[in-house]
């Protein structure tokens, strides 16, 4: 599984937890989110272990900068991303519900396209 993959089955869930309205399902993927971001424990990466193969970094070569931190994008990306979740959907729903739903969106046309802004913006901040 390529990280491009779970960005678009990541996005899909969320889309289908809001609207359902699943909450439990949201605060699984959440605690999901921040589990591989704590632990760098990625699902991805897990399951390119088990099946033996290796898997590829993104190569982002117009954005490339000098790595100024010892912490991977993807890693960034997800605390990121769970911690937004959070904010959003857990105290602050009434008044920023689009919010949620844009990142849904948003994570699964990275998952389409293979572009995600987010990941660029922290890697040329500096994360490897």
């Amino acid at each position: 599984m390529s990280d491009r993959l779970y960005r678009l089955m990541l996005g899909a869930l969320l889309l289908v937890a809001l609207y359902f309205e699943l909450p439990y399902l949201m605060y699984f993927i959440i605690a999901m989110l921040f589990f591989e971001g704590l632990s760098n424990l990625r699902l991805p990466v897990l399951l390119n272990r088990l099946r033996g193969r290796i898997q590829s970094e993104c190569d982002l070569a117009p954005f490339r900068s000098t790595v100024r931190l010892g912490f991977e994008a993807e890693r960034a990306w997800r605390l990121i991303v769970a911690l937004m979740l959070l904010v959003t959907y857990a105290f602050f729903y009434d008044r920023l519900w689009f919010f949620p739903w844009f990142m849904g969106f948003a994570i699964f046309g990275a998952g389409v396209s293979g572009v995600c802004p987010v990941l660029i913006g922290v890697k040329w901040a500096g994360c490897r």
